[in-house]
């Protein structure tokens, strides 16, 4: 996770230069400024169409009941994407406009779901209660005419639960 962190805040800069001398040295500074400003307006009028849409859907999920989570997530995306486009780069400018494209959202959004869902703990028993180790001994029960009585299922067995020594 460090390594990532890093590489974002010292990889992402040093390539941006590199692709700003690129860029500005095949069209000129001119050009080269007047598309990272046309990417930050374009990114502004995005973010507010679809910014509105997503609160719009969210608001009928609402209504209707259910949780909006798939908007919550859109949302998100799209905040990340304005900010992307806001920022000077033609890299970042271009992951950002990838984030407005609804099924690169759906993509990321299965995808870290998928990972979250990994990522959650199993519990042991398929019911999810907890698990108690230790270990059982049958007491019986005393028949009227001596011995114990018959562990077949007409009664629930009676049984003391010792814990174990590790537990």
């Amino acid at each position: 996770m460090v390594l990532i962190v890093a590489l974002a805040f010292i990889g992402m800069p040093i390539l941006e230069i590199a692709v700003f001398i690129e860029v500005g040295g095949r069209i000129g500074l001119g050009p080269t400024m007047a598309v990272v400003v046309a990417t930050a307006l374009a990114g502004a009028a995005l973010l507010r169409q679809q910014g509105l849409a997503t609160l719009h859907r969210a608001r009928h999920s609402l209504a209707e009941g259910r949780l909006p989570l798939t908007e919550v997530f859109d949302g998100l995306c799209l905040i990340c994407a304005g900010a992307l486009l806001l920022t000077p780069g033609f890299v970042t400018d271009g992951i950002g406009l990838l984030l407005f494209v609804p099924g690169v959202r759906a993509a990321l959004r299965d995808l870290l779901g998928r990972r979250l869902v990994a990522a959650q703990p199993r519990s042991p028993r398929p019911d999810g209660g907890p698990v108690i180790e230790g270990e059982f001994h049958h007491l019986g029960e005393e028949e009227p005419g001596g011995g114990a009585a018959p562990v077949d299922g007409s009664r629930p067995p009676r049984v003391k639960v010792v814990p174990s020594e590790d537990s």
